[in-house]
C-alpha cells in the first residue's frame, strides 16, 4: 500500500492557523509544533483514515529529524513497524520524552484535533490496549497534501471546516471573524425597547452591540439600557429617566463602566455593570470595589447588583490575559458562545450530607 504524500511538519505547521482560525476551540493546541508534529508522524506512518493504520501517542515522541529526512515508502514503513516495539533504548535526537506521550495524547489529540474533527479515533479498542488507536480524519489530511496551491488550500480548508465543524464550532468561527474584520462608518446597535444608536465600527464595538442585543435579552427578564460608552469615554446613550424610576443616580463622571444595564423583571430591580474587554480593563477586584461604591453611593443596594466582563472569544488574547485577575463574585460573558456564563463565585461550595 503506498503511503500519503508527505510534506514536512514545518509546512504542516504553517497551514495549521488557515484551517483553524481565530475562534476555533481549543485553538492555541490545534496550531502549536507538537499539533504539527504529531500531525506529520501520523501521515509518516499512514494513520489516515480508511487505512486502518493507527498511531500510538509514544510514536510521536519516538520520531527524529533525522528519521522525518527519510522519506521513500521502505524506511517510512520499516520505522513504523519498529517505533511500536516495546524497547528501553535511548532515541538519540528524538524530537520528544517519552514521558510526554500522556501529554501528547491528551492536550494535543483528544482535546484539540479530535474535538475539531481533524483526528478520528478506533472504534472497540480497549482502553488498556497497546495498540495505536488514531489516525487523521481522510479530507483533513487531504489539506495537507505537499502540491496543493494556496488558493486550492485556501478553498478546500474552507469548505472542510464548513461539513465537518458543527454548527456551534461555524457560528463562533463566524462571530470571531466578524469582530476582527470591523469596517464601515459606523455599527447600529439595537437598545431592548427598539432604539437604535450609532457606535464607532470596531472589535470593542461588536461586544458591546452583542451584550446589548443577545446577553440582555438572554439573561435579563426585561432589560433596559441605562448607559452605553465608547472608546474614549464618549457616552452614547445615557438614560436618566429609566434611572431614576428605579431610584438610581448616575454620576456625572466618566467613572461608569462601558456598559450599565438593569432588568425590570425582578420585584427589586438588578443592576448590571458591565465591562467590554477587547485589550484590557476587566472587572477586577478594585474596579468591583469602585462600582460598588458608585451604586450604593447613588442609592442601590448591592445585593441587587451584578458584574460582568465581556470578551469576543474564550480563546483570544484578551481573556486569557485578563482571567486571573477577574473579580470574585463577577461573571464572564462571550460573544461567540452567547448560550453561557463563567461564574467566579465568591461564595464557599456548599456540599449537603447524605
Amino acid at each position: 500500500m503506498m503511503l500519503p504524500a508527505l510534506a514536512t511538519w514545518n509546512e504542516i505547521h504553517g497551514r495549521l492557523p488557515v484551517i483553524f482560525p481565530d475562534g476555533s476551540a481549543n485553538r492555541e493546541r490545534l496550531v502549536w509544533e507538537i499539533s504539527a508534529k504529531t500531525i506529520f508522524v501520523m501521515l509518516y506512518t499512514g494513520a489516515v483514515e480508511g487505512a486502518d493504520l493507527w498511531l500510538r501517542p509514544d510514536q510521536v515522541t519516538r520520531m527524529t529529524d533525522s528519521q522525518a529526512a527519510k522519506t521513500d515508502d521502505a524506511a517510512r514503513d520499516a520505522w513504523t513497524k519498529l517505533s511500536v516495539k516495546p524497547s528501553k533504548a535511548d532515541v538519540p535526537g528524538r524530537w520528544y520524552a517519552g514521558n510526554t506521550r500522556e501529554s501528547i495524547r491528551d492536550d494535543t489529540i483528544r482535546y484539540a484535533l479530535i474535538q475539531n474533527g481533524a483526528v478520528i479515533e478506533r472504534a472497540g479498542l480497549a482502553t488498556t490496549s497497546p495498540a495505536g488507536r488514531y489516525a487523521l480524519q481522510a479530507e483533513f489530511a487531504d489539506l495537507l497534501a505537499p502540491d496543493l496551491d494556496e488558493a486550492t488550500f485556501h478553498a478546500k480548508a474552507t469548505a472542510w471546516r464548513e461539513k465537518h465543524l458543527n454548527k456551534g464550532a461555524l457560528a463562533r468561527l463566524a462571530i470571531v471573524r466578524k469582530g476582527a474584520a470591523g469596517g464601515g462608518e459606523y455599527e447600529l446597535v439595537t437598545f431592548p425597547n427598539g432604539e437604535t444608536r450609532r457606535m464607532i465600527p470596531g472589535a470593542s464595538t461588536d461586544i458591546s452591540k452583542a451584550v446589548i442585543e443577545v446577553f440582555a435579552s438572554k439573561f435579563l427578564q426585561q432589560p433596559g439600557v441605562i448607559s452605553l460608552s465608547e472608546s474614549g469615554n464618549k457616552v452614547v446613550a445615557r438614560d436618566d429617566d429609566l434611572a431614576k424610576s428605579i431610584g438610581l443616580t448616575i454620576p456625572a463622571d466618566k467613572s461608569l463602566p462601558d456598559i450599565v444595564l438593569v432588568d425590570l423583571g425582578p420585584a427589586h430591580p438588578l443592576l448590571i455593570f458591565v465591562e467590554v474587554v477587547h485589550t484590557d480593563g476587566p472587572v477586577n477586584d478594585a474596579r468591583k470595589s469602585a462600582l460598588l461604591q458608585i451604586s450604593e453611593g447613588a442609592g442601590f443596594p448591592s445585593e441587587h447588583v451584578a458584574f460582568v466582563t465581556a470578551y469576543l472569544d474564550r480563546g483570544g488574547q484578551p481573556f486569557r490575559k485578563t482571567v486571573s485577575g477577574l473579580a470574585w463574585g463577577s461573571y464572564a460573558w462571550f460573544a461567540s458562545e452567547p448560550d453561557n456564563l463563567i461564574v467566579f463565585s465568591g461564595k464557599p461550595l456548599q456540599i449537603e450530607g447524605g
